[in-house]
């Protein structure tokens, strides 16, 4: 008996199998999930920002949608009616609702799509958000104690902290790093891991330091059991939050009079990159930002740690200080 393999996929990614106007809302967004959303993180924030828009819409198809339910649906969040206390959503929040949206009909409006008559969200402007980020750093003090209490507690703890800081991955990344994602290069000088979980579902190659490289061979080791690793051997087989409880546990412990995540220490990635002579470029591939510009913010902070003017007035009138 022959199978129809085209009717077998269209069960569950129904492309090319019907008009347009045919389409449920739940199939567009699962067609939209599976061609813009590869990463689970993505795909998940994606959902559940288009789940809750369809629930504001009550009934309303996406493809009779205008410009002027965006508008309502953005007032809905920012004026407090989303939440049961009537407490408003902060700006980034608000973001994160309104940006898939307009991903999401700029997708189907798309000439080669043709789900949508039009991009009702492509005059929609997402709320500015305050970069809060700029203090969220470690100083080389503070890292290196974090590091210490990291260490005392197993390698495993200590890698952990050493890959936020060192490789400046995102926790979802570290979490999903296998033995099979690292490589040597060409004349076997260096190692380099790829990074199969990040945003977007893109990939990049980040750079191991040879004392890290050996830190991980011999974790991947005491995990199998043997010298020679499983592929398929998951390094960090833990979840993203049991991870942000290590590194909130080791700071307080530490003595650190700050508060750090995962992501801080990702800041502090990037910070001391620039800092100590790493071009833009160089930070922008190894972090895995899609923008140059989202690279950009963290020069603020490196020029604030750099000669400022009141320093050069200093040098001038140095005599009669």
């Amino acid at each position: 008996m022959a199978i129809n393999y085209l009717s077998a996929v269209a069960q569950q990614y129904p492309f090319h199998l019907s008009s347009a106007q045919e389409y449920q809302d739940e199939q567009i967004i699962q067609m939209f999930l599976t061609a813009c959303a590869k990463a689970p993180n993505t795909r998940r924030n994606y959902y559940r920002a288009l789940e809750q828009f369809r629930q504001f819409l009550s009934g309303v198809p996406f493809r009779e949608v205008s410009w002027r339910e965006i508008e309502a649906y953005k007032i809905y969040l920012t004026k407090g009616f989303y939440r049961d206390a009537q407490k408003p959503l902060a700006p980034a929040s608000v973001a994160a609702f309104i940006a898939p949206l307009k991903s999401f009909y700029k997708w189907g409006s798309d000439r080669g799509i043709g789900l949508f008559d039009h991009n009702p969200a492509q005059n929609i402007r997402i709320p500015a958000i305050v970069v809060t980020s700029r203090r969220h750093y470690l100083t080389r003090n503070e890292v290196g104690k974090l590091l210490e209490t990291l260490r005392r507690q197993s390698l495993r703890n200590y890698l952990i902290g050493l890959s936020l800081v060192l490789l400046g991955l995102r926790v979802s990344e570290l979490c999903g790093i296998k033995w099979k994602d690292f490589n040597a290069d060409l004349l076997e000088t260096s190692v380099w891991l790829t990074v199969s979980h990040a945003k977007r579902g893109k990939t990049r190659e980040v750079k191991i330091p040879h004392d890290l490289w050996r830190m991980y061979q011999e974790h991947a080791r005491k995990l199998a059991g043997s010298p020679e690793p499983d592929p398929e051997l998951v390094l960090f087989a833990i979840t993203p939050r049991q991870i942000e409880r290590i590194i909130k546990q080791a700071g307080t412990t530490s003595g650190i009079q700050k508060q750090p995540t995962p992501h801080w220490l990702r800041h502090t990635n990037a910070t001391l990159a620039l800092l100590q002579g790493a071009s833009l470029q160089q930070v922008q591939e190894t972090l895995g930002h899609a923008h140059i510009n989202t690279t950009q913010r963290y020069l603020h902070t490196v020029e604030q740690m750099k000669k400022a003017a009141p320093d050069y007035v200093q040098d001038c009138l140095m005599e009669f200080m």
